[in-house]
């Protein structure tokens, strides 16, 4: 073997290993944000107690942080492209750890909507973790193979913490009686989180001359603001009872929301360095990830409360499992733990399969999961297995569509593109949240003093899940063979560590 050879292989198992120790100081962020995804849920009827409100206002804690994090995830991961992804998600952290305290200690309603609403930073963490993983790697040519694996570990510590969290929360809370005490947990755990991301996290080199589009952001905003408003009103309105008029705001704020993207889409074209860029968005190995990334989203994030309904509700009606709220619980559990498994999976499979045979196999697994929850739904074992299936697809395209979206953009774009497929995913879940409830509602009551929702409408939701694993599973097709594939140009080691 050549010196230079020699050195170039010294460089690269160097370059892996610090990446290795990188990944490791992210499994343990993931674990926090898991931990902050998990842990106020057991807590809602309390927190409604302290705050003397009602159960339905819970809803506006999940709209505000929802609205919130589709607007600034995009704008913060491209500031991470131009100035840094380190300073960016050390800020992320900072932010998410003041707004943790101030949950702890607020003593009404409008005080812990805000304070909730500015936790939702937390949501930018895994786009630019992805972003700085993928960067370094990027130079010893290995940085698509590295995210791969790196993105499935880095989802299996997000979803362990979300069990973690679930579970201590009602422990910490038995053991203390005091609900500030118990809020301080994850606000100390965040704490923590941004003192690691200062002290253990490198930066990444961000390409100089970057400008940031202002304007093409605001648009962008108002469209986001718009179309996610009128999703969330959606929900409401079904939760409210509202009358037949207010749907007419909702094809209003619909229909202005596709009105100002439209005119995003033509302002960006136009920007030498936009906001985002649209011509990218259009290549054949990005367009089908971020589509599927808002078709995992109906089932990854619309379907658990139609879920929850269900097995709760009372088998005597024919069909339902009748379970309480701790084997409620326990349900969800299993799901947690087969998106755990599928994220495992991922990581393990990611260096030797195609990383599109990889989504494509995810995404049929997610759509053949639901699907046969239409002729096998009436007792437990049918519904785990079902979900497990679905939750194993899921897990792995978690970890694997921000990771191929990075793989996909030119260098100083790998923020933004990874933070596109959370919005997008986020989008898809509000979508078909608001859709799920409109069917549900649609047969409930049909039994006298009956407020159940009717088969009927779960077996509509479970085929629109089914539909949008199977159309992912198509899109996914029209991604290049050779996609997401690491470089195999030369390029210049530099004999330095970062």
């Amino acid at each position: 073997m050549s010196r230079t050879a020699a050195t170039a292989d010294r460089l690269r198992g160097s370059a892996l290993g610090i990446t290795a120790g990188l990944i490791g100081w992210f499994i343990f962020v993931e674990v926090t944000s898991g931990i902050l995804q998990g842990y106020y849920v057991p807590l809602f009827s309390d927190i409604v107690i302290a705050l003397d409100v009602h159960d339905s206002d819970v809803n506006w804690f999940e709209a505000a942080q929802l609205l919130l994090s589709a607007l600034v995830v995009p704008i913060m991961a491209k500031l991470g492209d131009m100035y840094g992804h380190k300073k960016v998600l050390l800020a992320a952290a900072i932010l998410t750890a003041a707004a943790s305290w101030w949950l702890a200690f607020a003593g009404d309603f409008w005080s812990f909507l805000i304070a909730w609403a500015l936790q939702g930073f937390y949501v930018v963490w895994l786009p630019l973790e992805i972003a700085l993983i993928f960067e370094r790697g990027r130079r010893q040519n290995h940085g698509v193979s590295i995210t791969r694996r790196a993105a499935g570990l880095l989802v299996v510590g997000l979803e362990a913490g979300a069990i973690i969290g679930a579970l201590a929360a009602g422990r910490i809370f038995a053991a203390t009686g005091d609900l500030t005490t118990t809020l301080m947990v994850p606000a100390i755990a965040v704490t923590i989180t941004a003192v690691v991301i200062w002290l253990a996290v490198p930066e990444s080199e961000p390409l100089p001359g970057r400008q940031l589009d202002t304007w093409g952001f605001v648009i962008l905003a108002w469209g986001l603001l718009l179309a996610t408003g009128a999703l969330v009103y959606m929900r409401m309105i079904n939760e409210l009872a509202l009358g037949a008029e207010a749907w007419i705001w909702v094809a209003v704020l619909l229909a202005a929301g596709v009105a100002v993207f439209v005119w995003f889409v033509r302002f960006e074209l136009r920007r030498d360095d936009p906001a985002i860029d649209i011509r990218v968005l259009r290549k054949p190995e990005m367009w089908p990830v971020q589509a599927t990334a808002f078709l995992v989203g109906i089932s990854l994030l619309g379907a658990q409360g139609p879920l929850s309904t269900y097995a709760g509700t009372d088998s005597s009606l024919g069909y339902g499992l009748g379970l309480d709220a701790s084997a409620r619980s326990n349900v969800i559990g299993v799901y947690l733990v087969s998106l755990i498994v599928g994220a495992i999976i991922f990581a393990l499979t990611s260096r030797r399969a195609s990383p599109r045979v990889i989504l494509i196999v995810a995404s049929a697994l997610v759509g053949i999961g639901y699907t046969l929850f239409l002729p096998f739904h009436q007792e437990l074992w049918q519904v785990l297995l079902n979900l497990s299936i679905a939750g194993i697809g899921s897990g792995a395209l978690v970890g694997a569509l921000p990771a191929a979206a990075a793989a996909a953009a030119p260098r100083g774009q790998t923020g933004v593109a990874s933070a596109l497929t959370n919005t997008t995913k986020t989008i898809g879940g509000t979508f078909a949240s608001a859709i799920f409830g409109v069917v549900l509602a649609a047969g409930a009551g049909t039994i006298a003093s009956q407020t159940a929702a009717s088969l009927g409408g779960y077996l509509a939701v479970w085929s629109i899940c089914a539909a949008g694993g199977f159309l992912a599973a198509v899109l996914l097709f029209f991604v290049p063979k050779v996609a997401f594939a690491d470089s195999t140009a030369e390029e210049a080691v530099e004999p330095k560590v970062l």
